[in-house]
C-alpha cells in the first residue's frame, strides 16, 4: 500500500534505498568476520576492525556490538599466536 501524502511517498522510496545501501554494508562487515573466524590473521583482523568501526560509525550496529565483535576476534587472533 503506498501512501498518498507526496513526502510520505518520499520517505518510503529513501527508507527503501537506505535499507538496502545498510543491508550491503552489514553484510560486507559480516564476510569479514567469518574470514577472520576462518582464518585467523592480523591482516584479515585490521580489515574486519575497520569495516566494524565504518559499520558503527554509521549507525548500522551500536557501539557495543562493535566493541563485543572486535574484542571476540582479537582475542580468536591471540589464541592461534
Amino acid at each position: 500500500m503506498m501512501p498518498n501524502i507526496k513526502s510520505a511517498k518520499k520517505r518510503v522510496k529513501v527508507t527503501s534505498a537506505k535499507h538496502d545501501a545498510n543491508i550491503l554494508k552489514k553484510g560486507s562487515m559480516k564476510t569479514a568476520i567469518k574470514k577472520v573466524e576462518k582464518n585467523a590473521t592480523l591482516e584479515n583482523l585490521n580489515i574486519a576492525n575497520k569495516r566494524i568501526d565504518k559499520a558503527c560509525n554509521q549507525g548500522i550496529i551500536t557501539k557495543n556490538k562493535a566493541a563485543r565483535e572486535k574484542s571476540r576476534l582479537a582475542k580468536k587472533v591471540n589464541e592461534t599466536k
